[in-house]
């Protein structure tokens, strides 16, 4: 029995407000590349069974176009006659009753089977029992829910678990409506032929159970996700089971560091020839105040101008007179900028310096403003 396991493709998600030849958010397009990546594989595979293990949408009412892009992709799907299970994960899933689930919209695919009510739901083919249990917003209902599952377990058919939630990583809930499985239920995972999971970005196997599995997602929701690598599993389940990963093409992100201490140095052992269309992180390390005044922005990213977007973080080198935190709440930003340019710069150098900053804090609480 061969099982293709896809997650967290995030459908309508968009970012950094960059427009492509279609006028689409291109981080949003992006999206959609990689789920269409996926379905193509799934053509050329061509498994038993496909799961989709929670967050389809990026959203629980998510736009037009990421409702269309889904109905067209399920359409070429459901014509493959594969029985696709698909369970709900909390970016889908309604905070309240007053909506309806979004994934409702698919019912009417005869190959489409969802599971979506905040509960255990058994769904049964001749060869395999898919338990699903999709993201809750009330967990105190979990246990009871796992025992549901643990009950159905049929021993004449492979049995085949789909969770969106965290699992052996309880003390990470960082994220807002997210379930944690509980550690004492983990013992129903051994009598799983494979258990499948949502909600983790990152493939990986959990803890010490040889068959859980996150499939990680298909593309990053945040560049604070260094992952270059994206993609969905292939599990193929006979008498022994085998997991195998599969990588999709998705757009790069770059990293690069430039040491302002020896700024001119640091510019010149750049290597900027593979950025083009990269998503690209610059940090500026050892940075002083007249460094971070006299550096702009435009100008490190005209260093990389082929890329798709370039992110800069500022890094302030620390000295023995950095003023404390008591220091820094008594000056506005402006005026502790001010000081540390008196005490570090010639009488003209700071009379040209201190003009620039007055104007930069000018532009700065003009676009801060949001009383407009």
């Amino acid at each position: 029995m061969k099982i293709i396991h896809f997650s967290d493709t995030h459908l309508g998600f968009n970012d950094l407000e960059i427009l492509d030849e279609d006028n689409i958010n291109q981080r949003e397009a992006d999206f959609y590349d990689a789920f269409s990546q996926v379905v193509k594989n799934i053509k050329i595979i061509k498994p038993d069974y496909i799961i989709h293990t929670g967050d389809l949408f990026h959203r629980s009412s998510p736009s037009n176009r990421a409702i269309t892009f889904a109905l067209e992709q399920f359409k070429i799907i459901n014509e493959l006659n594969i029985p696709f299970i698909m369970i709900a994960g909390n970016h889908s899933t309604p905070r309240t009753n007053l909506s309806s689930p979004i994934l409702k919209i698919f019912e009417n695919f005869q190959n489409i089977h969802l599971s979506y009510e905040q509960k255990y739901k058994k769904i049964e083919f001749e060869d395999a029992v898919f338990h699903t249990l999709p993201h809750m917003n009330d967990d105190t209902k979990a246990l009871s829910q796992i025992e549901l599952c643990e009950q159905n377990i049929d021993s004449n058919r492979k049995n085949i678990m789909m969770l969106h939630c965290s699992v052996g990583a309880w003390y990470l809930m960082a994220e807002f409506g997210e379930w944690v499985y509980p550690p004492n239920k983990e013992d129903v995972f051994a009598k799983m032929d494979y258990v499948g999971l949502g909600h983790w970005h990152g493939f990986q196997k959990v803890g010490k159970h040889e068959n859980v599995y996150y499939a990680g997602s298909t593309e990053r929701t945040s560049l604070n996700d260094k992952r270059n690598s994206k993609g969905f599993v292939v599990v193929d389940i006979d008498e022994s089971l085998s997991v195998n990963y599969h990588e999709i093409n998705i757009r790069p992100i770059k990293t690069y560091e430039i040491d302002c201490e020896d700024f001119e140095s640091s510019i010149e052992a750049l290597h900027v020839e593979d950025i083009k269309e990269a998503l690209v992180e610059v940090k500026l390390t050892n940075l002083t105040p007249l460094q971070s005044i006299d550096i702009q922005a435009n100008d490190i990213k005209n260093l990389f101008e082929k890329a798709l977007h370039v992110n800069i973080k500022r890094e302030f080198k620390k000295t023995d007179e950095d003023a404390n935190l008591g220091d820094v709440e008594a000056l506005s930003l402006e005026e502790y900028f001010l000081e540390h340019i008196k005490e570090e710069s010639q009488e003209k150098e700071y009379d040209r310096l201190k003009n620039k900053v007055k104007e930069l804090f000018a532009n700065y609480e003009e676009v801060s403003d949001d009383t407009h």
